[in-house]
């Protein structure tokens, strides 16, 4: 079977600010008991997604391209470029903001159920 992704506008997300872009590789609907979402997410520039939390259930995001500033557990921060992993673990909290006022911050992210 070959599909879309298909795309959903947001905004702030998760009490972050600004435009966001969610292309569901595998829509909502067909996703098991284990994943509840993929999808390549685009921040618009000066972009974020909220410090949060997911509770029994793990999320890696995977930097496709801009630079992004990545906020861990611990509160500690890091830029983020193509090619980097952040590695969400069960109980964690964690945010993401796009550091360009011009480019997009493009990532993959994975949520699943532990």
């Amino acid at each position: 079977m070959v599909t879309k992704a298909v795309l959903i506008h947001r905004e702030n997300v998760r009490d972050g600010v600004g435009k966001a872009e969610f292309y569901h590789v595998v829509p909502k609907e067909q996703c098991d008991d284990n994943m509840r979402m993929f999808a390549k997410i685009v921040l618009k520039p000066g972009a974020s997604i909220g410090y949060h939390q997911h509770v029994g259930e793990t999320e890696p995001y995977y930097i496709l391209e801009g630079e992004g500033l990545f906020t861990d557990n611990d509160g500690s921060q890091t830029v983020v470029r193509p090619g980097d992993v952040c590695l969400i673990e069960n109980g964690h909290f964690h945010g993401i903001q796009n550091l360009s006022d011009t480019a997009d911050l493009s990532l993959m992210a994975l949520i699943y159920k532990i």
